[in-house]
């Protein structure tokens, strides 16, 4: 019985997974994201901050309270998907008996006896092609992945209209994360800088300023959209000079 309720408790309230799980607390940012379940999220945080974490305990919650359900994990390499994966694993056994048993298992899915299921995907355009109905997709280090990943990955939320998840730091003013970021629909945007992250060292973060470039600094650590080092032109003075009240010399019919 008292497992019943604790059960009722983790589907009215997502944010007590983590507290089932074992995890001291969740950073207010954290908690908001999980009790928003009818939004799309786009996680622009640096690193260390707990975007995984987070993005781990959503894979829970759609694994545990939606029947059949389907959750793909997506990275730019194989081995980053299985990466989150193990962190989905580790947080269904921490919940022991709050979480279904597994009926199968392998190094890239997952199956519960209640036919929910978690699988990995490399980042290739070709193996997101194969699946539907997906409850919820999950892009790791989405700055980092190809253009193609994602457009063929986003029809499999046709018929589900699941939810989709990126995480990622920038990786320059350009591919769809940046572009969802700035001009996307339907999102529940969160930055969060290595500044408000109190697990992360002051001290320890200046010497980091210190060590590395600065765009790559503001990047990683500051989640600032940068303009590739080696450009000639920003991308502000690129977009500034752009008009569409001019005629162009050729190419159109008089």
């Amino acid at each position: 019985m008292q497992t019943a309720r604790r059960r009722l408790a983790l589907a009215l309230d997502p944010a007590l997974l983590a507290e089932g799980a074992g995890f001291v607390s969740l950073d207010p940012w954290q908690r908001d994201v999980l009790q928003d379940r009818d939004r799309n999220v786009l996680l622009n945080c640096s690193r260390q901050s707990g975007k995984s974490t987070v993005s781990a305990l959503l894979a829970v919650d759609a694994l545990l309270h939606r029947d059949n359900a389907l959750v793909l994990i997506a990275s730019p390499t194989l081995r980053q998907s299985q990466e989150l994966a193990r962190k989905v694993r580790a947080i269904l056994d921490a919940l022991g008996e709050l979480s279904p048993p597994t009926k199968q298992e392998s190094t890239l899915s997952l199956e519960l006896v209640t036919g929910a299921r978690l699988v990995c995907l490399p980042g290739t355009e070709t193996s997101a092609r194969s699946w539907s109905a997906v409850s919820t997709l999950i892009v790791d280090e989405a700055s980092r992945c190809a253009d193609a990943l994602y457009h063929a990955l986003r029809p499999v939320l046709a018929t589900s209209r699941g939810r989709v998840v990126l995480l990622s730091t920038p990786h320059g003013r350009r591919g769809f994360f940046y572009n969802e970021w700035v001009d996307g629909v339907n999102w529940h945007r969160v930055r969060i800088t290595a500044h408000e992250c109190s697990r992360i060292d002051p001290a320890w973060l200046a010497e980091e300023r210190a060590s590395l470039p600065a765009h790559v600094f503001s990047a990683e650590y500051l989640c600032e959209f940068m303009d590739d080092n080696a450009a000639v032109f920003g991308a502000q003075y690129i977009q500034a000079a752009m008009r569409d009240d001019v005629r162009p010399l050729w190419g159109t019919a008089a």
